[in-house]
């Protein structure tokens, strides 16, 4: 007799979403559906489903531009990557900045601390991950981050292209009240957008000019 609730298609749907992240795995990030389902063989309905079960369980995520997916941080857990600490939940006030320029800017914000162990993650954006978690952590001078911390602060600091083809990210520094380099406010998005910010720019100064008294 067969477990409860293992109905004879399940194996087959694990395999096909194991085969999924495969995929995702050897094309790198910025697959499509439409390409998964090509390169699979796999009906489109069935890819769509697959992949809309896999970012909600956090196995993919969807870039930036909404235009493709890599994968999520799962699958580094699976793989024996070491996850940071968990730092405590940050303040209010700090939060609330980070808000106002995530709806402000409509891509990847993201906080992170420099002290003695290297680059800390303080804050994530939720809705716009890490395009390549596993990487940054592997060599994190290729960052925007690692570029500021390098230049002791004097930024903004670009790069395009070192994790994921046609994304990049911006640093700016946050600064404490000796004007030592404390933190990053990083703005991950598409290559154009990274190498033209434009009025982008614009908002992240004043974010940053709010997290400097609070991070300081």
């Amino acid at each position: 007799m067969s477990e409860p609730g293992l109905r004879a298609r399940q194996p087959k749907a694990v395999q096909n979403a194991l085969a999924v992240l495969e995929a995702v795995a050897r094309a790198g990030p910025g697959i499509t559906a439409q390409q998964l389902s090509d390169v699979l063989g796999m009906p489109r309905a069935t890819t769509y489903r697959l992949i809309t079960l896999l970012v909600e369980d956090e196995y993919l995520v969807r870039l930036p531009d909404l235009r493709g997916f890599a994968l999520g941080h799962k699958v580094a857990e699976l793989a024996g990557v070491t996850a940071p600490a968990v730092p405590p939940p940050l303040p209010r006030a700090v939060r609330a900045v980070l808000a106002d320029v995530r709806s402000a800017v409509r891509a990847g914000v993201h906080l992170a601390r420099y002290d003695a162990s290297g680059i800390r993650d303080l804050d994530v954006d939720p809705d716009f991950p890490l395009l390549d978690e596993r990487a940054l952590r592997a060599t994190p001078d290729a960052s925007a981050m690692g570029r500021l911390h390098a230049t002791g602060g004097r930024g903004p600091v670009h790069q395009t292209g070192a994790f994921a083809a046609g994304f990049g990210c911006l640093a700016l520094p946050v600064l404490g009240e000796d004007g030592q380099l404390v933190a990053a406010l990083t703005l991950s998005a598409p290559a154009a957008r990274i190498e033209a910010p434009g009025a982008t720019l614009g908002l992240l100064r004043s974010a940053v000019s709010r997290l400097e008294p609070l991070l300081g």
